[in-house]
């Protein structure tokens, strides 16, 4: 029986339980199981490899995505670029990570732009500076979309802090904001990312990527503004699929 996981901490959140789980069912996938791992630390992991010698692969979740990068063996390319992984492939005890965030925030994100009530954003506000910033910003430069990454302790050239977004002016026309931080997230559904809702635009794009609950505080308050939101769910489905296409290769 092959394994398969989610490591990270916590892991209440997560549905990629659910999400393996339902597709092994539905799929007739009888010869693998997908189990949540949560490490308090991440030195908990060589336990768990030592433990679970059936393990073929990982996904990594908050809040390991960038510390998880010194234990790995090899690094595809994209995640080297990303700064960031998420998926990892176990083979002949070797481990190589991935980054399919960026796959499933990438292909989400071109499907919602070709949408014909959402207009094409002339910059991008990124809200979190951890692994999933990393994944959205590296899309963002790829798409040529000019972006501000906005954290507590901004420490590169243009991260602006929470306090200087109040201060920004976002460009003229079509802003797209987006969340990569977990706040909003169950259990703590009424927390709110501090943005100065004032200066959204009706004709503004707010992605989270927190897919539970599925209409944040964030996104309830600028759809009330008139913005085109949308959650994390179908990044989540992209990029467990192709986590799984790695895994079987």
């Amino acid at each position: 029986m092959r394994v398969f996981g989610l490591i990270g901490y916590p892991l209440g959140h997560s549905f990629s339980k659910k999400y393996f789980t339902e597709k092994f069912l539905n799929e007739g996938i009888i010869d693998a199981r997908y189990e949540l791992f949560p490490l308090s630390d991440l030195e908990l992991l060589h336990g768990l490899l030592a433990s679970e010698p059936d393990l073929h692969g990982l996904n990594v979740t908050i809040p390991y995505k960038q510390d998880i990068m010194s234990w790995l063996n090899d690094l595809d390319p994209t995640a080297a670029a990303a700064g960031a992984v998420n998926t990892i492939r176990i083979h002949d005890g070797k481990l190589k990570g991935y980054n399919t965030d960026v796959v499933g925030f990438g292909q989400s994100l071109h499907g919602w732009f070709l949408e014909p009530k959402v207009s094409m954003p002339v910059e991008a506000l990124v809200l979190g500076s951890g692994g999933a910033s990393r994944a959205v910003c590296y899309v963002l430069e790829k798409m040529s979309l000019p972006f501000r990454v906005v954290t507590r302790r901004p420490k590169q050239p243009g991260h602006l802090g929470w306090d200087d977004l109040w201060r920004h002016e976002p460009a003229p026309g079509p802003v797209l904001w987006v969340n990569t931080t977990p706040l909003g997230m169950a259990p703590d559904v009424e927390s709110c990312p501090p943005v100065p809702f004032h200066k959204f635009k009706s004709e503004d794009l707010v992605y989270d990527l927190v897919y539970n609950p599925a209409e944040t505080l964030l996104l309830q308050r600028a759809g009330k503004l008139g913005c085109a939101v949308k959650n994390g769910l179908e990044m989540l489905h992209l990029q467990a699929e192709a986590a799984w296409r790695i895994w079987n290769t």
